[in-house]
């Protein structure tokens, strides 16, 4: 007898596994297909260490042949391959987001559609339905493909509350002409949560997402969240994120009481081809028994993020992987994978 409703797992529960979709020569990484490849060896050996590791790519043996080469024997048994033609690697935003329902799993599958239609998108938007007709993903299948969200754009505390940004779901060629409320609806619904707490201050320099989440606030037990503050007065982002600051401090728990909330640093600026890029601690992995951690060859700012990311998990290994190569298209950790609940 099923003694729950269906719900949206908060990052720490137990996780079934993670996904990974391969970089590769057809993709925006060309120019420097090696670093980032060099990248995910490393975040996959991190995670195959602890749990199940899904990789999806169009050629995944010459995937395998490489794994092969760099990981134990025990890594690669928990590792496993699918053939797909993809567009990109934002695992983050074109997987499945998954409910738990007692002991089953409902595999929510949206449209993903290259961030309103700045990228390339078709092919990934495909992934799921591929991966679930194969048996690569077991659970129920729902298809929300009449709606845009992108896995990156929510994080739920596990607990009923789903927060969001008004910048990322409002803006243009994701849900026009649905309104605010409308999409505040159908988030309830289709996730099954209890309130959507949006947030409206904490705009990245670089990010080409109009603003996900995951880039600048995370949740963590105990009612905790970490976000992404702005020392610097002369900062052209300060104000934002001030505001941030302010409104996080307002919010309330479901039970009304303040939330915990745990500042990250901001790093110090990065530029590639005369671009500031999206550099953020709050971009981080959370798997079983450890959390995946970017840093950015910045030893201060690096040190300080894993301190206070340790101090939200302290019951975890934390685990720094150097990201630079990742944000120079946009995104961090957090953003290239994707985890499954139990």
């Amino acid at each position: 007898m099923k003694t729950e409703c269906p719900y949206l797992p908060a990052e720490w529960a137990r996780q079934s596994g993670v996904q990974l979709t391969w970089p590769h020569a057809g993709s925006d990484w060309m120019p420097y297909l090696d670093e980032i490849t060099h990248t995910y060896v490393e975040l996959a050996a991190a995670i195959a260490a602890r749990e199940p590791l899904l990789v999806v790519a169009p050629h995944p043996g010459k995937v395998e042949t490489l794994l092969r080469r760099s990981l134990d024997a025990e890594m690669q048994r928990n590792i496993s391959y699918f053939e797909c033609d993809t567009d990109d690697t934002w695992a983050r935003d074109h997987a499945f987001l998954t409910l738990k329902d007692s002991d089953e799993r409902i595999l929510l599958d949206f449209k993903f559609n290259g961030w309103g239609e700045k990228f390339a998108w078709e092919k990934d938007n495909a992934i799921n339905r591929k991966l679930h007709a194969a048996g690569m993903v077991k659970g129920d299948y729902e298809d929300h493909g009449d709606f845009v969200l992108e896995g990156g754009s929510i994080e739920s505390d596990g607990k009923g509350t789903v927060f969001t940004t008004s910048q990322c779901l409002m803006a243009p060629r994701r849900n026009q002409p649905l309104t605010q409320a409308d999409i505040e609806s159908r988030l309830k619904d289709s996730l099954r949560a209890k309130r959507i707490v949006w947030l409206d201050h904490g705009n990245l320099t670089g990010d080409d997402t109009d603003g996900h989440i995951d880039t600048i606030v995370r949740t963590a037990p105990h009612d905790t969240l970490l976000y992404i503050r702005c020392h610097d007065k002369d900062n052209p982002q300060y104000a934002d994120f001030k505001a941030l600051e302010d409104q996080l401090t307002a919010l309330r728990t479901l039970e009304g009481k303040p939330y915990r909330l745990l500042p990250l640093p901001m790093p110090d600026p990065i530029t590639f081809d005369g671009e500031q890029l999206p550099a953020t601690y709050a971009n981080f992995l959370v798997i079983n028994g450890a959390v995946i951690v970017p840093t950015y060859d910045q030893p201060d700012n690096d040190k300080a993020a894993c301190k206070t990311i340790r101090e939200a998990f302290p019951d975890r290994k934390i685990i720094g992987i150097d990201a630079r190569i990742i944000i120079r298209q946009h995104g961090s950790i957090h953003c290239i994978t994707m985890q499954y609940p139990r």
